[in-house]
């Protein structure tokens, strides 16, 4: 049994607009930590309880280290935890100021930017795409990519595919690039500095798409689980929906991802904390797409687990505060989730058929994320999605069929 060190105080990074808060808090509380959670907007309950609720601009990295530090002073921090892609470089900031087992600031912003992530593969000699750095002020009718098409267009720090679109000749390229700007203008979307004045055009590559989940202990990639996307993902929108663990490709080119991102971890300077990786496999092997120095992005995290039955947000945890951990070995039964896509724009009026999802063999949970009566925006412009279906079952192609069949079963009323 994994045992429970001494308390300690653990910072969870926490934006007001992230899937990840209950999962997180869910595994501190398991783990009896004293739990101070960060939030970019003020708690109603931070007058009442000012040693657990903090609030921090989480763009301001130096107004933010010297706030933790001063809480710290009356309330010592043991670690920090950044739950999504909005707090890594803040997260980094913080334990550069205390002094805690964190990812260095440069190595954290590398990460959280395409552009500079690109680079430094490329330098690195880990297979990249061919890539260019486009300013927003340029007439794109005046931008040529004779010999790189298909490609890809893609903001510089936006997440979950939101503004990716692919381009196929002139014509697409153009309408993606006035696409893109008008995202970026949004008011949902908030941007800054050469994200908002740059994209990234990077050339298409073919081939099936994997992610790697790992975490970085002293340097050392530890794999924990790859997943398959059975759906193709070939544009000109990139909406992930399947996601199935273990995968199914020979055990030669699993390694052979697992080494990819172990460099590509090494290039960017990531050394501690969870990895998420996007790759692209195909003859010539792994590419690498993305890697983010934090964990799975939504709930999709509940498809793991560990040793005994820990979540993964529970590993992370003990990692962060160097507390034993039992196994790194994930739970051998298959598991996969569906991240149910917004088909449409509209408002959400009705959810049918979730009784009937559940009934299908190995369906764990049907979580609908969406609220009724809420305007749904579909990608390109939008980054969200209606909910997520669970599976577990004997084999990948069982959880697959599983996640589809319980997908088909449900029905959402959009007007």
């Amino acid at each position: 049994m994994t045992t429970r060190p001494r308390a300690a105080r653990l910072l969870l990074l926490l934006p007001t607009t992230t899937y990840r808060s209950k999962d997180f808090v869910d595994a501190a509380l398991e783990l009896g930590v004293d739990l101070v959670c960060a939030s970019d907007l003020p708690s109603t309950l931070e007058e009442v309880l000012p040693d657990n609720f903090i609030t921090l601009d989480f763009e301001d990295l130096d107004a933010s280290a010297l706030a933790v530090a001063a809480f710290a002073e009356r309330a010592p921090i043991s670690a920090v935890v950044a739950v999504d892609d909005l707090t890594t470089v803040v997260a980094a900031a913080i334990g550069e100021r205390l002094g805690l087992t964190a990812n260095t600031v440069a190595a954290a912003r590398r990460a959280r930017n395409k552009h500079e992530m690109r680079q430094a593969l490329s330098d690195a000699g880990v297979p990249v795409p061919r890539f260019k750095l486009v300013s927003l002020e340029q007439d794109p009718t005046m931008l040529s990519f004779h010999g790189m098409y298909p490609c890809v267009l893609k903001p510089l720090t936006l997440s979950a595919s939101r503004g990716v679109i692919r381009a196929d000749d002139e014509a697409q390229f153009v309408a993606a690039f006035i696409r893109i700007t008008r995202i970026l203008q949004r008011r949902d979307v908030d941007v800054s500095g050469d994200g908002a004045r740059y994209l990234l055009v990077e050339e298409f590559i073919p081939g099936v798409e994997v992610a790697l989940e790992g975490l970085l202990v002293g340097g050392r990639l530890e794999t924990l689980a790859i997943f398959d996307k059975p759906d193709p993902l070939d544009g000109p929108f990139f909406e992930e929906t399947i996601y199935v663990t273990p995968s199914i490709l020979p055990a030669a080119v699993q390694s052979q991802i697992s080494d990819v991102t172990a460099r590509a971890c090494a290039a960017l300077g990531l050394t501690e904390g969870p990895v998420h990786a996007e790759l692209r496999v195909n003859d010539h092997g792994p590419w690498v797409l993305e890697v983010a120095a934090r964990s799975i992005g939504g709930l999709c995290s509940r498809t793991l687990r560990f040793g005994t039955g820990m979540t993964l947000e529970e590993l992370i945890l003990r990692h962060a505060l160097a507390w034993p951990i039992d196994s790194l070995a994930r739970d051998r039964q298959a598991a996969g989730v569906m991240m149910i896509p917004i088909p449409r724009a509209g408002r959400l009026m009705a959810v049918r058929g979730r009784d009937e999802a559940l009934m299908v063999p190995g369906i764990e949970e049907v979580a609908i994320t969406a609220h009724l009566q809420q305007d749904l925006v579909p990608l390109p412009e939008g980054h969200r999605y209606l909910g997520f279906i669970f599976a577990r079952a004997e084999t990948p192609e069982g959880v697959e069929k599983a996640l589809r069949e319980a997908h088909r079963r449900l029905d959402f009323d959009i007007n």
